[in-house]
């Protein structure tokens, strides 16, 4: 008999221990794997999650019309114009204080403008939902009164049912915030 047969136990056979220790690092690198992704979803969502408080902090937040004083003016060639819009303001709630043509001398190209003093800038906000695409010219007025300043490319105020899915996500933002 050979030495090695001696100093073994009978029935027991050499263990090798090498692909243990790979199936191991196979594991390991698995679990490493997941939580790695576990991690990095987790990160998207955090990012997510601040891009919408961010744009739920910088968008306009809802007023209550009646709250809301305008002067509506009309730039455009098309007599009678602000009438008819200061007419349909008003039944959306608005104070209109003022309807008339524009005296400033400057000149309104597009949609129009929304001019407004510093205590006014939140509600000249809320106003460009009802004039999108209308310029926003601050001013140095004292009171919160906004213009609403119509220009020749006017067709129209946005419908109280697109404001108001304007206003939804806005709302569903600031809850998750």
């Amino acid at each position: 008999m050979s030495e090695t047969a001696e100093r073994r136990p009978a029935g027991s056979r050499r263990r090798r221990p090498l692909p243990a220790l790979i199936f191991l690092l196979v594991l390991a690198l698995a679990a490493l794997a997941v939580w790695w992704n576990v991690l990095s979803d987790e990160n998207a969502r955090d990012q997510a999650q601040a891009a919408a408080c961010s744009s739920a902090s910088a968008a306009p937040s809802a007023l209550d019309p009646a709250t809301v004083t305008l002067r509506v003016l009309n730039a455009s060639d098309v007599a009678g114009r602000a009438g008819e819009v200061a007419t349909t303001l008003q039944s959306r709630g608005f104070v209109v204080e003022e309807i008339a043509n524009d005296a400033s001398g400057n000149e309104v190209v597009g949609v129009g403008e929304l001019r407004f003093g510093p205590r006014g800038a939140s509600t000249a906000e809320f106003m460009a939902l009802y004039l999108p695409g209308a310029t926003s010219r601050p001013d140095t007025r004292a009171t919160a009164v906004v213009d609403v300043v119509l220009g020749p490319d006017f067709a129209g105020l946005a419908s109280q049912e697109q404001v108001d899915a304007a206003l939804v996500p806005i709302a569903d933002a600031e809850g998750a915030c």
